[in-house]
């Protein structure tokens, strides 16, 4: 099994963001945290704002998704969001400033969603600096 890999398409509305091989994959569900490993069961699930990792033989790819979708298949893993960002592709003063506008927007479901989406790509950004130590 310790050849098993998975393949991961990473997707977003406009564009393909990351595909390749990997040895594990995390996730943000609805019904909480998901890692998934060659010979993982079927699962489709739905994604909340937060960080993906996907951990390759070069590496770890961190990235950020707007929700979406988790689908899981024959050591295929696919990956949807209307948004998603690579940790690379995030700027972290601008995440802190958006953070900072959405702590002052009045209470609501668009305040929280703001906060999740701009906390999220804070952790992608620091999650990558980690992972690159």
């Amino acid at each position: 099994m310790s050849d098993a890999v998975l393949e991961i398409a990473l997707v977003a509305a406009d564009r393909i963001v990351w595909s390749g091989q990997a040895t594990m994959v995390i996730a943000r569900t609805v019904e909480g945290d998901v890692g998934v490993l060659p010979g993982h069961a079927p699962l489709l699930s739905l994604l909340t704002d937060a960080v993906v990792e996907i951990n390759t033989a070069e590496g770890v790819v961190v990235a950020t998704v707007d929700g979406g979708f988790l689908s899981v298949a024959q050591d295929r893993v696919s990956i949807l969001s209307e948004r998603v960002l690579l940790a690379e592709e995030i700027a972290l003063d601008e995440s802190e400033t958006a953070l900072a506008e959405a702590e002052a927007l009045p209470a609501g479901d668009e305040r929280e969603q703001r906060i999740r989406q701009a906390e999220a790509r804070i952790r992608a950004v620091e999650k990558a600096r980690a992972a690159t130590r």
